[in-house]
């Protein structure tokens, strides 16, 4: 099977977001907030090409290798977006027969009567992250934030 030599990537940037490469460490800055990413696990080159383009390379890489090239390139772009303009979730709570309860207090959310459990759920909500439980739709909440 013959192996790939180099495998290269580019992540195009916008001007209103400033990145910042230091190795494998990615800083993105926009209107929103500032994201931080570590890549230093994977043995991959890293290079600003321009103001608005990053190189991402991997020479030599196998099969599991050459796929994170693409992951990488990915995790950046959603990291631009989000420091851009956002995410935002709705999310509902649905049930057939065991009807749940879902309650807020300060960053967690308490989940009870999930399928009919008695332990009580509990998870705890990013840094950043908002949430709103809407009163038009029952059962229903919106997650919003830059990374979520």
């Amino acid at each position: 099977m013959p192996r790939q030599l180099l495998a290269t990537r580019f992540v195009q940037i916008p001007e209103d977001v400033k990145v910042v490469l230091d190795g494998r460490k990615v800083t993105v800055t926009g209107k929103r907030g500032t994201l931080n990413r570590d890549f230093r696990h994977l043995t991959l080159d890293m290079r600003r090409v321009n103001k608005e383009q990053i190189r991402v390379d991997l020479w030599f890489g196998n099969r599991k290798q050459l796929a994170c090239v693409r992951t990488v390139c990915s995790l950046i772009e959603n990291m631009i977006t989000g420091v851009r303009v956002g995410y935002l979730y709705k999310m509902r709570f649905v049930y057939a027969h065991f009807p749940s309860n879902v309650t807020f207090e300060n960053n967690t959310v308490e989940i009870r009567n999930f399928l009919g459990e008695k332990r009580v759920r509990r998870v705890a909500l990013s840094e950043g992250v908002s949430y709103v439980r809407t009163g038009d739709v029952k059962d229903q909440i919106e997650l919003s934030g830059i990374d979520l």
